[in-house]
């Protein structure tokens, strides 16, 4: 199972995924850089129609095509330099995809961690409930026949609320510990925790404003 959370972080976890997405963006800054040496064909086409007197002709038409191509021979250097730059930026975000997948993976196995201790720790303090209560019934007891002061009851009591004030701690930190894993593994989303609000879907809102060629309101008309 840990083997499969930690997985799970490597691939899934919010700061991997910008990560990553910051290699793809930085990988194409690199073609665009490129793309800045290539020949670059231009072409454009004009057609006019009307009459000319001169010639008698009552209806003429002219139509042209122009096509040109430009290519790069010398530019100063500043196209290779900006090329240089963008190799050396997705070089930096392929080392910061890395560096967040390790600190994906030592936040999961670090979470994993604190939830086997709190699970371990409600165990242990149920039991010292269990301990602290069947002690105080001891001490009332032996109170009765007078082999107990009202003082040790007090302290009997006191021993009871600490072990119940350690097991909702231990509850406390089992569903930090909870969340923080969920969180780790990409899992904290509204899907998986089942809550009961509106889910925003992004593809609603791209279909609704696909065609649209103009026009400042949004899909709810504001």
């Amino acid at each position: 199972m840990l083997a499969k959370a930690i997985a799970e972080g490597q691939t899934r976890s919010p700061s991997v995924l910008a990560a990553a997405y910051g290699v793809d963006a930085a990988t194409l800054a690199v073609k665009v850089s490129e793309g800045a040496l290539y020949p670059n064909l231009t072409i454009s086409a004009n057609v006019l129609q009307g009459t000319n007197p001169a010639f008698e002709i009552l209806n003429e038409t002219q139509a042209s095509v122009v096509g040109q191509l430009t290519v790069p021979i010398y530019q100063g250097g500043a196209e290779y330099s900006a090329i240089r730059q963008s190799k050396e930026t997705l070089g930096q975000q392929r080392l910061n995809l890395d560096t967040n997948r390790d600190q994906a993976r030592a936040t999961v196995v670090q979470s994993w961690g604190q939830l086997e201790a709190a699970r371990a720790q409600i165990e242990a303090t149920t039991v010292q409930v269990k301990a602290a209560e069947v002690a105080l019934d001891g001490v009332r007891e032996e109170a009765r026949v007078g082999q107990r002061t009202t003082l040790d009851v007090l302290n009997a009591q006191q021993e009871l609320v600490n072990a119940r004030v350690a097991i909702v701690t231990a509850q406390h930190d089992r569903v930090v510990a909870s969340y923080t894993l969920l969180a780790a593994v990409g899992d904290l989303s509204v899907q998986r925790l089942r809550l009961n609000v509106q889910i925003y879907d992004p593809m609603a809102h791209y279909q609704q404003v696909r065609d649209a060629w103009i026009g400042l309101r949004n899909p709810d008309g504001r």
